[in-house]
């Protein structure tokens, strides 16, 4: 695989930015080292005079950038995804250097997977929930007094550890053939809120937080990274799930267990 193949499975999504400037710099920072596809999720102003003034001679990357309502939306194929943040979150994710993203990155993309990385706003960075949505975590180690990037700096340093590592001596092996893709982010996005449904049907949670579980089981299945067989075997397993527990909730009790219930109750701690 060549690198202006390995460079078309990238994309730059950009998530709710509210100057249009920063969209132009981004728009050049991410074509000087190769790469053309920006993903808008949300932006405040977009098109705008000031993006094309910022893009310089990289306004066909601003005239083909995608513009989304949803963070799902700009997601949509991409099976692996890095969140840049300057502050560590809530969200138990790995966090890696830029070199080190940038390594994962391109061994994903070598295996024919289209790979996301996601910026936040420029003021509150990428939500928890939107990092939710990635594999991992990568922090440029700034100074601790002075940690924030403009968002146009952060995705060059990003686009050039990319280039770096797709102009290294040795490109990741070819990927070994799968009889399933893997699955995509909108894929998991289904599976997840099946999950979460489910969880509600048996009534799993009983006082925990369905929210921190849900993030430790996201955690999991990125891990796992699913092809899209494998999904389908999930999505069956919590159906069936969820008919037994619409069948049990529909029979009535048996006497004996009314009795033992009654027992139980009086019985005490």
């Amino acid at each position: 695989m060549t690198v202006l193949d390995l460079a078309s499975l990238f994309r730059f999504v950009l998530v709710r930015t509210s100057h249009p400037g920063n969209i132009g710099g981004a728009a050049r920072a991410i074509r000087t080292m190769g790469f053309t596809r920006l993903e808008l999720v949300a932006p405040a102003r977009f098109p705008d005079r000031e993006a094309d003034a910022l893009a310089a001679n990289a306004v066909q990357v601003l005239a083909e950038a995608g513009v989304h309502e949803t963070l799902v939306d700009g997601l949509a194929g991409a099976s692996f995804a890095l969140g840049l943040s300057a502050r560590r979150r809530g969200v138990n994710l790995p966090e890696l250097s830029p070199r080190e993203g940038a390594r994962q990155a391109l061994a994903a993309a070598a295996r024919g997977e289209q790979v996301a990385l996601l910026f936040g706003n420029e003021r509150t960075g990428l939500e928890n929930d939107e990092l939710a949505t990635c594999h991992a975590m990568v922090r440029i180690p700034s100074v601790d007094d002075f940690s924030s990037l403009n968002l146009a700096q952060a995705v060059q340093v990003m686009a050039y550890e990319l280039r770096l590592a797709m102009l290294g001596d040795e490109l990741p092996a070819p990927p070994p053939e799968h009889d399933e893709p893997p699955a995509d982010a909108g894929q998991m996005e289904r599976f997840y809120a099946h999950l979460a449904e489910t969880l509600d049907d048996i009534d799993f949670h009983k006082g925990r937080s369905p929210e921190t579980i849900m993030l430790r089981l996201r955690k999991l299945f990125q891990r796992a990274q699913p092809d899209q067989r494998e999904l389908r075997v999930l999505h069956g397993i919590l159906a069936d799930a969820q008919r037994m527990a619409m069948l049990a909730r529909a029979a009535p009790a048996s006497p004996r267990s009314t009795e033992g219930s009654h027992v139980n109750q009086a019985e005490p701690d």
